[in-house]
């Protein structure tokens, strides 16, 4: 895509760098340290494997479960109660040894919300001591159902809801990383801007020093006054100290800068590049539907609408219960174990279950009536979320499609007023202007410089903000895709390989269209 924005090479590109060992970051460096290393990428990470394995939990309620039971074994010495045939009561002494162990398979069934199994068993009993008998009992096969009738069917919705509930939290953190982005993108322009008003500082300090110096010879010739010289003095001290609080201030924002990463190397006051912006022009109506389409916010509202929905169903079965169980299977009884699985008997079981409340005072219809009215409430919030998310989309796409043209014209601004005060600098020398001028252009060139680097940063920042609401690459037209169950299993994000000198993301799974910016560097020295 063509590229016109240019941010012109700083003026202090030529000091010299100081004898420490550096090493070069870019800005694309710096988005990359930041999604891999900084605590905001981790939290993400960990946000993502929490609504990975609920879902994954969700999902293998759905599958059948294979359960095996047992008691192996169990023994028994004591004294029982016992009726006799008269009424009356004695103690009896228990001394026995048990075995038993059961295998089932079980599965839900989502559209009934009824539960259906499949089992078989086996029990042993031993009376220990002379004389003593025993038994097994067999129960080859069986089968057991249990369903309610009424009341609300829980795995129904969650088979509804859970599915919104994960792919929310899916865009929820391809926008976390894009937040990440734009973090990074601050604490990068912001120490930018300082290594600039640094270069500044001293650049204007070499300057007013010879200037002084040459108004000092002129005064000795009578070509200026006193009051000039003294004015040229002192602005040579005011420059000596916008040197000392430029660098106080450059040091104020290392921290936050090298700290966000996990970047502990203390940046040194280098150079810095080129940053090229693009000619892109965004349209509300696209990057509206973008959004609806694929941000957190529109999974977000239908999970809410699920939920409200589901209390209004919960609170409305609450009014009465009726629940069914069914078993149906063969039992063998014998002292033998090979006999317990002959002749067997069949044994059915049937239980209906009914809870009805005849007078509850209106309670359960009470429930159902506030589970309909916080429904109505979640949808009137909702309604209003979505106004305000439009309106919040519009306000963007107008503060980045404005932004191109304060680029456009701050970059040009800043090549007029580096040229002004270069061409003000020989006309003071040779008596044309006075330093009342000469301030003005100065003041204008350094003001110039820091609303380019400004406006460079609002441009990144707003589209990075666009990414993050859309979920969508602009530049290249495709999608911010990921494997998140390879992110989650291999617990890493990015990974960064380099190309033709220029750094690059990816991993095996994770696809933010392979370039991590839509510019050239811009560097910063480390």
């Amino acid at each position: 895509m063509k590229r016109y924005f240019l941010l012109s090479a700083f003026a202090f590109c030529s000091l010299a760098l100081s004898a420490q060992e550096t090493q070069e970051i870019t800005l694309n460096e710096a988005i990359a340290l930041a999604r891999t290393q900084s605590v905001d990428a981790a939290v993400a990470l960990n946000e993502l494997e929490t609504a990975y394995w609920e879902y994954r939990t969700f999902r293998a309620d759905l599958l059948p479960e294979v359960n095996f039971s047992g008691t192996l074994p169990s023994y028994s010495k004591q004294y029982n109660s016992y009726q006799n045939e008269d009424g009356s009561y004695s103690f009896v002494r228990s001394n026995k040894l048990g075995l038993n162990g059961a295998l089932s398979i079980d599965q839900n069934i989502w559209f009934t919300g009824g539960k259906v199994s499949l089992s078989s068993s086996l029990d042993f009993m031993k009376q220990l001591g002379s004389g003593g008998s025993r038994q097994f009992m067999s129960v080859p096969i069986a089968l057991q159902l249990t369903q309610p009738i009424f009341g609300v069917n829980n795995l129904k919705w969650n088979r509804r809801i859970e599915p919104v509930r994960y792919e929310e939290a899916k865009a929820a953190f391809i926008t976390a990383t894009e937040t990440v982005t734009m973090n990074a993108i601050t604490y990068f322009f912001n120490l930018l801007s300082a290594k600039e008003t640094l270069g500044t500082a001293r650049q204007n300090q070499v300057n007013a020093d010879r200037l002084y110096e040459v108004a000092g010879a002129k005064r000795k010739m009578g070509q200026i006054s006193e009051n000039e010289l003294l004015q040229l003095k002192l602005a040579a001290l005011k420059a000596r100290a916008a040197v000392t609080d430029a660098e106080s201030n450059l040091n104020a924002h290392y921290v936050p800068f090298a700290f966000f990463p996990g970047h502990r190397k203390r940046p040194d006051t280098g150079t810095c590049g080129t940053g090229i912006g693009s000619n892109l022009k965004m349209e509300y109506n696209q990057v509206l539907n973008k959004a609806l389409e694929r941000n957190s916010f529109a999974h977000n509202i239908r999970r809410r609408q699920l939920e409200a929905e589901y209390e209004v169903a919960t609170a409305r079965g609450n009014l009465r219960s009726v629940d069914l169980f069914a078993n149906v299977g063969y039992t063998g009884l014998n002292k033998d174990l090979s006999p317990a699985y002959h002749n067997l008997l069949d044994n059915q079981v049937v239980e209906v279950g009914v809870k009805i409340p005849i007078l509850d005072w209106g309670k359960r219809r009470g429930k159902v009536r506030v589970a309909k009215s916080n429904r109505d409430v979640t949808l009137s919030k909702i309604k209003k979320e979505q106004m305000d998310f439009d309106q919040d989309i519009f306000l963007l796409v107008e503060h980045f499609n404005n932004q191109a043209q304060q680029l456009s014209i701050a970059n040009e601004a800043d090549k007029i007023a580096q040229q002004r005060y270069k061409t003000s600098v020989e006309t003071f020398l040779i008596g044309k202007i006075n330093t009342l001028d000469l301030n003005d252009a100065q003041n204008s060139k350094d003001d110039a410089r820091q609303k380019h680097i400004n406006e460079l940063y609002w441009y990144w920042y707003y589209y990075y903000q666009l990414r993050s609401l859309t979920l969508w690459d602009f530049q290249n037209n495709t999608s911010l895709e990921a494997d998140f169950e390879d992110i989650v299993k291999n617990n890493c994000v990015f990974v960064l390989f380099k190309q033709e000198g220029c750094w690059f993301q990816t991993n095996a799974s994770l696809v933010l269209n392979q370039e991590v910016l839509p510019f050239k560097p811009t560097y910063l020295w480390f």
